[in-house]
């Protein structure tokens, strides 16, 4: 199944068309892409139990060629993790040791954007990190990792852009103001459940800029993987739905590079993950400030 934000109702995307959650149950779900989360077992039995019409205005195919329409699939959520150093090839580009348990640090709810939305670049040192998100549906403290993947409402596709600048500024440096600008949280399309997916834990994840592929990894490649991440997390803190880990970047970031190369305004950055969908996000000069 696929949940998205489609002019911010929670839909069905299929691909004869999509099904509008509250309106075809009767209001028996909510509208809210992000009340919808918690909620996604039982609506996917509800589909298969009653087959909804779906409305052929938009489908699979037009909103993947056009999803100017799609909003972020999460709006709203408490938590923002984010994994850094979990691709042992990204490591050894940036040239940093590999943590012994998962570097966690924050992305702020306010960063977040849709699979189509424009990205201002404050500064010229603005990076991409291509990675997959996971979607959280049930919450806890304390999750066993035979038992994490049993709290995941699905995976979508992010990008967790990052200002290189004001990130690597200080001793030590700190991450999340430097990633949580305008924007600088693309993610979706859509959340996919997991049973779309051949192999969950081994998705092909690529970033092109301007056409030009600079990431291609592989999620069997994570050092820690998500049921280890979603343990690791829920031992110190309460995990609710709807909360999203960023689960880290392989390597081909752009500060990494000789010469470094950065995002620029009227670039397009295009990241995709197998089974999942894709983002394209074109960056742009942001508005001065009043």
């Amino acid at each position: 199944m696929k949940l998205a934000n489609l002019d911010g109702r929670a839909v069905v995307i299929t691909e004869e068309g999509v099904i509008d959650v509250a309106a075809a149950s009767d209001g028996r779900f909510p509208s809210s892409p992000d009340a919808c989360v918690a909620h996604i077992a039982q609506i996917r039995d509800w589909l298969a139990a009653d087959r909804p019409v779906t409305d052929p205005t938009a489908t699979l195919a037009t909103l993947q060629a056009d999803a100017t329409r799609l909003g972020p699939p999460v709006t709203a959520p408490s938590q923002i993790f984010a994994v850094g150093l979990n691709y042992r090839d990204h490591g050894a580009e940036t040239g940093l040791a590999l943590p012994d348990a998962p570097l966690v640090f924050t992305k702020f709810p306010s960063s977040l954007a849709g699979p189509a939305a424009d990205i201002p670049l404050p500064t010229a040192t603005c990076d991409w990190e291509v990675e997959l998100v996971v979607v959280l549906a049930g919450g806890g403290r304390d999750i066993p990792v035979d038992q994490a993947l049993d709290h995941v409402a699905g995976f979508c596709v992010g990008q967790d852009i990052s200002e290189r600048t004001s990130q690597l500024a200080g001793t030590p440096p700190q991450f999340s103001l430097a990633k949580s600008h305008p924007a600088f949280t693309p993610i979706g399309p859509w959340i996919t459940t997991l049973d779309e997916l051949h192999d969950p834990a081994d998705l092909t994840l690529t970033c092109t800029l301007d056409g030009d592929t600079v990431q291609r990894g592989r999620t069997r490649d994570l050092i820690f993987d998500i049921p280890t991440l979603i343990s690791h997390l829920s031992a110190v803190c309460e995990l609710r739905p709807a909360d999203l880990i960023f689960t880290g970047t392989p390597s081909g970031v752009g500060y990494a590079r000789t010469p470094a190369r950065y995002l620029t305004p009227g670039s397009t950055l295009r990241s995709t993950i197998t089974g999942l969908g894709e983002l394209r996000n074109r960056c742009i000069t942001p508005r001065p400030k009043a």
